[in-house]
């Protein structure tokens, strides 16, 4: 289990979404691509027709998550589409388990995201079915917020049954990651990190995905 980072568009020029992503091409791991529907979350940004085009002009492995409403019908087409990671929220999800079940028939890793107010065990029956959980550290649907250290916890208890469940699960953190945050994330046991503003905000933003990486191994290290 690598650490690894995963960069978020939201706070890109959304105008140049194949520039942008090219710009961390050198450092990140994955491009983490914010799919919100103004349904499921009060915001609208891109959809699948979008990710299917960048998809194909990027190396990077995409890291598709769904703030959408009704992803029993949309998550598996997003792998289809060519994404290496589909995430889903239990909270909009009918069937979780065929979810997670129709990501890896179509070729993708499965992960499963709970919002700071949803008790992280809702994740737990789900186990078997995961390759990822996702605990976000602020509220989904707006990037630049503050991180919320109340949600370390959700991380370390993520980390438990990820250890639990004797398979390679990984633990994912979006929200407020940065320079400052990061250290904490990784001691808590997350080692996939989702940085929005933190890096696209940056002159250098292949530089601060090195930055974070460097922080977030030190911390481990500890």
């Amino acid at each position: 289990m690598g650490l690894l980072i995963s960069p978020s568009v939201l706070n890109a020029d959304l105008s140049r979404l194949a520039d942008e992503v090219a710009r961390v091409e050198a450092t990140a791991d994955w491009i983490h691509l914010d799919v919100m529907d103004n349904h499921f979350v009060p915001n609208l940004t891109f959809g699948l027709l979008v990710v299917e085009s960048l998809i194909g002009k990027t190396s990077l492995p995409a890291d598709c998550h769904l703030m959408i409403a009704d992803p029993d019908r949309w998550a598996p087409s997003y792998a289809e589409a060519g994404a290496g990671s589909v995430t889903f929220h239990v909270e909009a999800a009918a069937n979780p388990r065929q979810i997670c079940r129709d990501i890896r028939a179509a070729g993708a890793r499965a992960s499963a995201a709970v919002k700071p107010g949803t008790d992280i065990s809702v994740v737990e029956d789900l186990l078997p079915y995961l390759d990822m959980i996702l605990v976000m550290t602020v509220e989904p649907g707006f990037g630049g917020q503050s991180f919320m250290d109340a949600m370390l916890p959700k991380i370390v208890q993520a980390r438990e049954y990820a250890k639990r469940s004797g398979t390679d699960i990984w633990v994912q953190v979006d929200g407020g990651v940065d320079a400052e945050t990061i250290g904490r994330c990784a001691e808590a046991g997350a080692n996939v990190f989702v940085a929005g503003s933190a890096v696209y905000r940056a002159d250098d933003p292949a530089l601060v995905v090195d930055e974070l990486r460097g922080i977030a191994q030190a911390a481990c290290s500890h």
